[in-house]
């Protein structure tokens, strides 16, 4: 056994100085770091909080049987979840979409009941049919009678993506390059009149969080500003296996993470064996 951990300790190390002296390769040539260490094509991404601000309710999207719908309809006087992906998104959109959805089965109030959930196509060229299938998968998994009515899945022309995204400060760019968008993942929580009271950045939103987030927003309640730790979408190469800054890192961590946790488990094992021999 001692043998055994001892020979875990040596591979455990070497992969720490094998990560530790590996990079993984850098963003494409197009994506040059500016004098903030940041993509410049990331320099016109982000999403600003506009706390208090009201949604144009008036703007027409197509809901997910290709009907055209005012945006102020699909409010039904309960707090809703706002969520800006599109639907064809390799990464990180359905991340969004997949933690949401996690977040919401841990919780006892019930989309179509206590909330709504608009999801919405930030770009012009999903359609419908898309939208349908994206609905029928979440739908199957959140698996609660009557969301069918409170989660929507809706597509819209260039002038009504724009108004809504520049109305809650989602910021993103298309990426000629990649065929790809650029963007930064969150979702955000509004009052049934549609003023914007609370933003959850990244992909993991905490089932408690949220459910206080929707609580307030039910009531009219504008919350504070949230600290901005953004996720980043863009720059995956297929042909070279280059990936963005942003998700280079992750695997980084990931990996350190991974080391010192198999580190972790062979020390204390170690001591342990040590503490179960008796002493001569």
């Amino acid at each position: 056994m001692r043998i055994f951990l001892l020979a875990s300790l040596a591979i455990v190390f070497s992969l720490a100085s094998i990560l530790k002296a590996q990079d993984f390769p850098s963003p494409p040539q197009t994506m040059v770091p500016t004098a903030n260490n940041k993509p410049s094509i990331l320099l016109n991404v982000g999403i600003d909080q506009k706390l208090g601000a009201v949604l144009p309710l008036d703007l027409m999207f197509n809901d997910e049987q290709g009907h055209a719908v005012r945006l102020g309809d699909e409010l039904n006087h309960r707090p809703v979840v706002l969520v800006l992906v599109y639907y064809d998104c390799p990464m990180l959109c359905t991340m969004v979409l997949n933690d949401l959805l996690r977040t919401m089965r841990s919780m006892p109030e019930t989309v179509g009941k206590d909330f709504d959930v608009i999801t919405v196509s930030f770009d012009p060229r999903d359609t419908p049919q898309l939208a349908t299938l994206k609905k029928k998968t979440y739908l199957a998994q959140y698996n609660r009678p009557g969301a069918a009515a409170g989660w929507h899945f809706l597509t819209g022309q260039q002038a009504s993506i724009t108004a809504l995204t520049s109305a809650v400060g989602f910021r993103y760019v298309w990426d000629p390059k990649f065929q790809v968008y650029a963007h930064a993942s969150g979702i955000m929580v509004v009052t049934p009149d549609g003023k914007l009271s609370r933003y959850f950045f990244g992909i993991d939103y905490d089932p408690k969080d949220l459910r206080v987030a929707l609580d307030e927003a039910s009531g009219g309640h504008v919350g504070g500003l949230t600290d901005s730790i953004l996720l980043y979408c863009f720059c995956y190469d297929p042909a070279t296996g280059k990936y963005g800054l942003a998700i280079s890192r992750l695997l980084k961590a990931g990996g350190v993470l991974t080391v010192l946790g198999l580190g972790s488990f062979v020390l204390l094992s170690l001591r342990r064996e040590r503490a179960s021999i008796p002493n001569t």
